[in-house]
C-alpha cells in the first residue's frame, strides 16, 4: 500500500524559502550561498532545510526544469491504473526510471500520473514499454497536442 504523507508544519523560515525560490535560483559559483544570503540564513541551513522539506514531502522536488523539446528531446504525460495494494511498489518501479518526473497519485481510475522526458523522441516509447514490462500494467501515453504556459505560484503566509 502506498505510504501517505502527513501534513508538514512549516515555520516562518521554511515559508520564506518556498516563497523566494519558486521564481528562480541564482546561477553562480555558490548558488545556495547566494540564495541563503537573501533569506538571512547560512548556505548549510538552506541546504539542510531544502533536504528536510523534500524528505518530508512538503516539496516534491528541488531542481531545474528543462525544456526537453528545445534541447532536441521529447516529453509526454502518462497515466496508469494501479491497484491500490501495488501502488507503492509500482511507484518505486516507475520512479526508478531517470526519465520520469512529477509522479502523482490521483483520485481517478487512472490513479498514477507522471511525466516522461527524454533526450530523443523515440525513447518515449521505449520507456513506456519498459514500465509496462516491469509492472505488468498498461501505460497510457498522452502526448501534448498544444502547449500552454501557466505560471503557478504558491505564496505561503
Amino acid at each position: 500500500m502506498a505510504k501517505r504523507r502527513q501534513a508538514v508544519a512549516l515555520d516562518a523560515a521554511d515559508k520564506r524559502i518556498v516563497n523566494a525560490l519558486q521564481g528562480g535560483f541564482p546561477i553562480s559559483q555558490r548558488p545556495f550561498a547566494e540564495a541563503a544570503a537573501t533569506l538571512d540564513m547560512t548556505e548549510d541551513e538552506l541546504i539542510s532545510r531544502l533536504r528536510r522539506l523534500e524528505e518530508a514531502g512538503a516539496i516534491s522536488r528541488f531542481g531545474p526544469l528543462y525544456n526537453a523539446e528545445k534541447l532536441g528531446g521529447a516529453v509526454t504525460l502518462a497515466a496508469m491504473a494501479v491497484p491500490e495494494d501495488r501502488f507503492g511498489e509500482v511507484a518505486a518501479i516507475v520512479n526508478a526510471h531517470v526519465e520520469v518526473a512529477h509522479n502523482y497519485e490521483r483520485e481517478h481510475r487512472l490513479n498514477m500520473w507522471f511525466v516522461i522526458a527524454t533526450d530523443k523522441a523515440e525513447r518515449i516509447a521505449a520507456v513506456i514499454a519498459e514500465i509496462e514490462r516491469e509492472t505488468g500494467l498498461a501505460v497510457h501515453d498522452m502526448p501534448k497536442q498544444e502547449e500552454f504556459f501557466i505560471c503557478f505560484r504558491v505564496d505561503l503566509q
